[in-house]
């Protein structure tokens, strides 16, 4: 039996290795690789002037031909499913406020644009900030008018037009709600950089 302060004389002594006989040998710096395109500097000023003139043809050609030819087409369309889907919602709407402002001093019409704009306020500012408290506002604002329109509706009809706000609410907050995720952001700091 040894003593216990003294080594096991079966424990080789540490040596130093060479790098060549590392395992995993030391990384090998890889072959340089070609840049990227970042800046207008890197592509040449024939393709800039060449990408400009076919970008200013393609813009008249669609403004003298494909614009009168679009507006010919809507000209011929039957819009009355558009009129009557945004009647189905907004009628019950201005119902509602006429029969709920009675006796306030704004009007139902002026509740009615004030209604409108919230909405169209609220969906531009969270499509294009993403900021909360549109996205809440956007959030409210489909919430009130769904309720609104199932207080307003005819009782036979209530369900159609409710399943028509919700949709169109649903619509809408694909743009105001994009980007949002129910999962929560972890970042991961890693402080401990190995030495150099």
């Amino acid at each position: 039996m040894t003593e216990p302060n003294k080594p096991d004389p079966a424990v080789p002594p540490l040596t130093t290795i060479d790098d060549s006989q590392r395992i995993p040998r030391p990384r090998q710096p890889s072959a340089p690789q070609a840049e990227p395109i970042r800046t207008t500097a890197d592509v040449p000023p024939g393709a800039i002037a060449a990408f400009a003139i076919v970008g200013l043809i393609t813009v008249v050609l669609t403004l003298k031909w494909g614009v009168p030819k679009v507006i010919d087409w809507s000209h011929h369309q039957d819009w009355s499913w558009f009129t009557q889907s945004t009647a189905t919602i907004a009628d019950p709407v201005h119902a509602y406020l006429t029969a709920h402002t009675a006796g306030l001093p704004l009007t139902a019409s002026s509740a009615f644009v004030i209604w409108q704009g919230v909405g169209i306020a609220s969906l531009t500012l969270a499509w294009f900030t993403g900021a909360v408290g549109a996205r809440l506002t956007w959030i409210a604002h489909g919430v009130c008018s769904v309720l609104m329109v199932w207080d307003a509706s005819p009782a036979a009809g209530r369900p159609v037009a409710t399943a028509l706000a919700v949709l169109a609410w649903t619509v809408g907050s694909f743009f105001a709600l994009r980007g949002l995720s129910l999962r929560p952001l972890i970042n991961i700091h890693n402080h401990n950089h190995p030495a150099r």
